[in-house]
């Protein structure tokens, strides 16, 4: 009879066991991965009070009309600059280009940056930086805005994909050093795409 007792143990511990083992959560490829990323103790930002007990981030409903065609007009003598960043770090930046795109009907222009720094690291040769601000700044999402990773075109168009936009590491843990969001790359519209708010339920 011991064997049997021993054996539904285990198979209730079994059971339990992987029930507790949940799934990573994101109805998105990119949340899926920005999920594990910050549940993985190596590669969150997050504070380990905050990561024993994450599930997933907040994310806005994945919308097809948040992903757009810009038209990129490349900008190739500007200067670098000190991107001012949330500590005494300067980030040295420059304007790559200028993109231009219609959202909802609407036109909006944004920059895009190349930062020096990541130029000279392998594998970010092509690397752009686009961040943004928008009118759910505060709200929904982080008030200091949100950044969009992408990699030099080979043409003159670029996809732009909101449902992409992540929060800086600030958002989440202010050890972190980040980009503040030039004013100019603004959007006077609301932007209901991407990660939300941390914390914000």
């Amino acid at each position: 009879m011991k064997p049997l007792i021993t054996l539904l143990i285990f198979i209730i511990c079994f059971v339990s066991c992987a029930q507790n083992k949940k799934a990573i959560q994101g109805e998105t490829e990119f949340q899926r991965e920005l999920n594990a990323e910050y549940k993985d103790a190596t590669t969150s930002p997050l504070k380990d009070k905050d990561r024993k007990h994450f599930e997933g981030l907040d994310f806005f409903k994945f919308d097809t009309s948040y992903v757009v065609t810009a038209i990129l007009k490349r900008t190739p003598n500007t200067a670098y600059f000190n991107m001012k960043t949330t500590t005494d770090r300067v980030s040295k930046e420059r304007v790559y280009g200028v993109l231009t795109f219609k959202l909802k009907g609407k036109s909006y222009q944004l920059n895009i940056y190349q930062g020096k720094d990541l130029m000279e690291r392998e594998g970010y040769e092509d690397y752009l930086f686009l961040p943004f601000l928008d009118e759910t700044n505060g709200l929904e999402s982080y008030g200091g805005g949100r950044y969009i990773d992408a990699r030099i075109p080979k043409g003159d168009t670029m996809e732009i994909d909101f449902n992409k936009a992540y929060n800086p590491y600030c958002a989440y843990n202010d050890k972190y050093s980040c980009p503040i969001v030039p004013r100019e790359n603004y959007l006077k519209t609301r932007i209901e795409a991407g990660v939300k708010a941390f914390g914000k339920h």
